[in-house]
């Protein structure tokens, strides 16, 4: 099985470490944001249950980051994370709370872990037991404050990868955190840790990274899971891990084609299982495994570097494979963690951002305006000049943003305003910010509403008695007599050198289908759409009236002129009710 993580339920000490100063009270926000992580950086990750000291152990071993696993329900159904699911660890700064401090003291830091393999398998991984995505994000925000920290980590693995409801809401929850982190000028990271094939994410877990993209989640680092492939072969396991994250790097290739080859590598993460894994003999990572690994990650250029788990990293059980204390390889303790510790110290800060609008939607009525707040955020290295942009607006909208361009960790203000032809609906903005590093964007929901006629025609009766807004060619007009119904209706004056056409611009909703109906009397008489649609019918004519209906879809714009018109030399033509659904 994958990262094999039985919760010890017997385990609670350091349940009760001291508050250190160095952390905040749960749900302040008020401490100071955190710095980001490295761009490279070795993080292995520390089994919580064990009742080990994490900072004694970074200390002893040289690895000053870690993954700390897990975070997960006490109980299915649940919306409150705790360390193992255990109900006396909570996330506070009782909890772990001196040994973060003491980490940070040293140099380092942590990456707290959602999920594992025993979560995912019990319905206890947070957005599976958990059906409220607001409360799923302020789990999330609630973390990041207590333990001021800058990257959470989702492991995600076997029923978790099916579970499609809690894929949605994870995402869901990712975005709201990170436009509330823009707000609050702090960087949080989010990275998904995957199982993988030899050739790349299998679908279950590319289908994890295609909603987040649906959902606008940042995905900062995509870690696979590099061992327990279970398909019966012997595995040189370092060569191994190159051909996955070759077939990772294709596939983030296709989800985010924007990125540089430099941004795609560096968003990738390698975690192998140091020693004999899960599946047995025929899976083994050596030491000479690791330093291979090691050069090959640096020429690379990926984010981040880690093992299940620090402690296995010992050769104490030589033989046996997948133990949680124990490589099952001869090896002296810290092999792996002193081989791949210098990925860290060797690392570089490049520059990024973050870009948030807040409300993410507005409502206005057909003819107003409304606005929103643009917030930009350092993600990592230093501030650098953005500049802003806002596409999508649909017919009747118009979109912009002032100033057009700021410093990283400026704000600016979205503006948007309609006319009175704007079509009801919604509709999704996209604001993008972009600077050297690269772009990112972020969604805006608009909602028109108003007074629009819901058949999109004015005056489709004629009964104003005036023309407006219909235009028609010479001698065409309104008229008193003949009508199909009330008092008026539209003439097309048809003669030797023209069709007589009447006509009026109608603004609906772009791409939808609708129906144009109106009665028509003489001889070849036509209705129809033009310009964004074109589609028409006719009818040779007889002495009464007649209904015509023309099916039709706009196009981008939404907008189509609307026409009745008669055929060269065949006289006038009439026409009365018209009308869209």
């Amino acid at each position: 099985m994958r990262l094999r993580r039985t919760v010890q339920a017997a385990l609670t000490a350091c349940a009760t470490l001291a508050a250190s100063a160095g952390l905040v009270a749960a749900g302040t926000g008020s401490a100071q944001a955190a710095t980001p992580l490295p761009s490279r950086v070795f993080a292995p990750y520390f089994e919580a249950w064990t009742g080990q000291s994490p900072a004694t152990l970074a200390s002893q071993s040289g690895a000053k980051y870690l993954t700390m696993a897990f975070l997960q329900a006490a109980t299915k159904g649940s919306c409150t994370p705790y360390w193992n699911g255990d109900a006396s660890m909570p996330v506070s700064s009782s909890t772990f709370g001196s040994d973060i401090a003491a980490i940070r003291a040293n140099g380092g830091d942590v990456i707290p872990s959602f999920g594992g393999y025993t979560a995912d398998n019990t319905g206890t991984e947070l957005a599976d037991s958990c059906t409220d995505v607001n409360q799923i994000a302020a789990a999330y925000e609630n973390l990041v404050t207590t333990y001021d920290i800058s990257r959470i980590d989702l492991d995600i693995e076997d029923n978790s990868l099916t579970n499609t409801a809690g894929i949605d809401r994870r995402n869901k929850a990712i975005k709201l955190v990170q436009d509330w982190a823009a707000t609050k000028g702090r960087t949080v990271q989010f990275s998904y840790t995957l199982p993988t094939t030899t050739s790349g994410l299998a679908d279950n877990g590319l289908a994890v990274l295609r909603n987040a993209v649906s959902n606008n989640a940042r995905i900062d680092v995509v870690n696979m899971m590099t061992f327990d492939y279970y398909d019966g072969a012997t595995h040189d396991m370092a060569a191994d891990t190159q051909t996955s994250a070759q077939g990772l790097y294709n596939q983030l290739a296709k989800l985010y084609p924007s990125k540089t080859p430099a941004q795609l590598w560096g968003s990738i993460g390698i975690t192998e299982m140091v020693g004999i894994d899960d599946y047995g003999a025929a899976e083994t990572f050596t030491v000479a495994n690791a330093a291979t690994v090691y050069n090959w990650a640096v020429s690379k250029g990926i984010n981040t570097l880690s093992f299940w788990a620090l402690q296995r990293d010992n050769g104490g059980c030589p033989g046996k494979g997948g133990d949680d204390s124990c490589s099952g390889i001869s090896q002296n303790t810290w092999d792996f963690t002193h081989t791949f510790a210098p990925f860290t110290s060797g690392s570089t800060t490049t520059n990024d951002f973050s870009v948030a609008v807040n409300p993410g939607s507005g409502t206005v009525k057909a003819g107003s305006s409304t606005s929103a707040s643009i917030s930009t955020a350092v993600t990592a290295g230093s501030a650098q000049s953005l500049s802003l942009s806002v596409s999508g607006a649909p017919a009747g909208v118009t979109a912009g943003v002032s100033p057009g361009s700021v410093t990283a960790g400026g704000s600016a203000t979205l503006t948007v305003s309609t006319t009175s032809a704007a079509a009801p609906g919604t509709y999704p903005l996209t604001v993008t910010a972009t600077g050297p590093s690269g772009s990112h964007s972020t969604s805006y929901s608009l909602t028109v509403t108003g007074t629009a006629p819901s058949t999109g025609l004015v005056n489709g009766d004629l009964e104003t008695g005036s023309l407006a807004p219909w235009t028609c060619q010479s001698g065409g007009g309104v008229v008193s007599s003949p009508v199909h119904a009330g008092s008026h209706a539209l003439q097309a004056a048809a003669g030797a050198s023209q069709t007589g056409e009447c006509g009026q611009s109608v603004t609906l909703k772009p791409n939808t289908s609708y129906t144009l109906s109106g009665w028509v009397q003489g001889s070849y008489a036509y209705i129809g759409v033009s310009g964004g649609a074109t589609a028409s019918t006719w009818t040779p004519g007889s002495s009464g009236w007649t209904k015509l209906s023309v099916p039709f879809t706009t196009g981008a714009s939404g907008t189509v002129t609307v026409y009745l018109h008669g055929w060269y030399g065949q006289g006038s033509v009439y026409g009365d009710d018209f009308s869209i659904a």
